[in-house]
């Protein structure tokens, strides 16, 4: 097979999250666990950082990726889901795995996989640690897929594991209460292994702090490290000056990240990157933490964060899609909407989304056009825009991406802004 043929085969035969939603998810360690060690166990073989959590947990990992890439060290990173190019998910110092070496995983292992009936996910992680292992990787920054507990990425014992933030989601397979999805997400904590709490709230701390006490296990709150002390808004990159908090020393930087929200996100990364230098064999010297997150897009390829796409008019996109994640997003339109004449906001989501909990978070002076990805799990354009109406969201449907986003050019002056988001199906179409 080729790689379009591989890639083919494998999203018809192990189904993806991304593709069908809940049906592709298949919880439990054992299979995995199975798989790595007929590989050989490579997961083993380097030094892993862990990261889960609602939002942000992508953000903070490419931001991990860039500051060790800058400190010298060969780095390995798995995200998901991907945009436009299954390779995404897997990249070393900021390189793809190459078409050839996903061709030659699936040829070598997939009876294996077919015998254990592996998942899309477990597969792909297991393929992310065989290229880090095959490939001299010294530290691995590792994003769960789903949850923390249950997700196949939870083979790993890291030098650190993160929780970025909680919120609800996922609520038919994580649970239906904050307390219950954040008992999944802290399923990521291993025995004296330290856990960095990127946002603290009163709704879940007892929850991290019952297990990192029942594990003997490190809480690091990171807003208790590090603190934003000063921040200055500019189009292409935001300045930022935190401090550390035990010794008030400051670190200023010029991140490449744009969205406000990043700020949380730049903490998290602090507080994990300062434990690593102080307790474990990993340094990361101060210019390298610097120039790492001045540099994260460029580094590490991260793209659908706030990414400007265009500044006639000014036109960006964001791949936030529950209703933690698009909270942050309004509030972003929500402060940006005096310096321009106009909002218009392409939005579009998949299905299975709790668009009540999401729209009323939207501002309505924006103008909207309601769209849907060619994705088996969009929500019909005219759906969405029916139950918009009832939130007081005003504006037209299109059928397709491209053709909302080629109505909103149309409509759109130097003095408007252009949002695109709501799913990465829909930022995927137009990045």
């Amino acid at each position: 097979m080729n790689y379009a043929q591989t890639i083919e085969y494998l999203f018809t035969t192990t189904p993806s999250f991304q593709q069908v939603g809940a049906d592709a998810y298949k919880p439990g360690l054992e299979r995995i666990r199975e798989f790595c060690h007929y590989l050989g166990d490579p997961q083993n073989n380097y030094h892993t950082i862990h990261v889960a959590g609602t939002n942000g947990k992508g953000s903070v990992s490419h931001m991990l990726a860039s500051v060790l890439q800058h400190a010298g060290y060969r780095v390995g990173l798995f995200t998901s889901p991907h945009l436009r190019d299954f390779r995404e998910r897997m990249r070393v110092d900021g390189e793809m795995i190459s078409e050839r070496g996903v061709v030659d995983f699936v040829a070598n292992h997939k009876a294996k996989m077919r015998e254990l009936d592996l998942s899309f996910f477990e597969m792909t992680t297991a393929m992310a640690f065989d290229f880090f292992a095959a490939s001299d990787v010294e530290v691995a920054v590792i994003e769960t897929g789903l949850g923390g507990r249950l997700d196949a990425t939870n083979v790993i014992t890291p030098e650190v594991s993160i929780v970025t933030n909680i919120g609800l989601e996922h609520t038919d397979l994580l649970g239906d209460t904050i307390e219950k999805v954040a008992g999944e997400k802290a399923g990521i904590i291993k025995p004296r292994v330290p856990i960095v709490l990127g946002e603290a709230s009163e709704q879940y701390n007892h929850v991290f702090e019952g297990r990192a006490a029942e594990l003997d296990s490190r809480l690091i709150y990171a807003q208790q490290a590090f603190e934003v002390v000063e921040h200055r808004r500019e189009r292409d990159y935001q300045h930022v000056v935190l401090s550390r908090q035990r010794d008030a020393y400051r670190f200023e930087i010029n991140m490449d990240l744009v969205g406000e929200y990043q700020c949380h996100n730049v903490v998290t990364a602090a507080a994990t990157a300062d434990y690593l230098d102080t307790h474990t064999q990993i340094t990361i010297p101060r210019r390298a933490f610097v120039e790492g997150m001045a540099e994260v897009t460029k580094t590490t390829s991260l793209a659908g964060r706030w990414q400007r796409l265009s500044d006639s008019p000014y036109t960006v996109c964001d791949t936030g899609h529950n209703a933690h994640g698009i909270k942050y997003v309004a509030d972003e339109l929500h402060r940006l909407a005096e310096h321009y004449e106009q909002q218009i906001c392409i939005i579009g989501f998949a299905k299975e989304k709790s668009i009540d909990d999401i729209l009323p978070l939207l501002p309505r002076k924006a103008y909207y056009i309601f769209t849907q990805a060619s994705s088996p799990r969009a929500l019909p354009a005219a759906a969405l825009a029916a139950t918009a109406a009832t939130y007081g969201l005003e504006g037209e449907v299109c059928s397709t991406v491209a053709q909302a986003l080629a109505r909103a050019r149309e409509m759109a002056t130097e003095r408007d802004m252009i949002f695109i988001g709501g799913s990465n199906f829909v930022v995927a179409e137009i990045v």
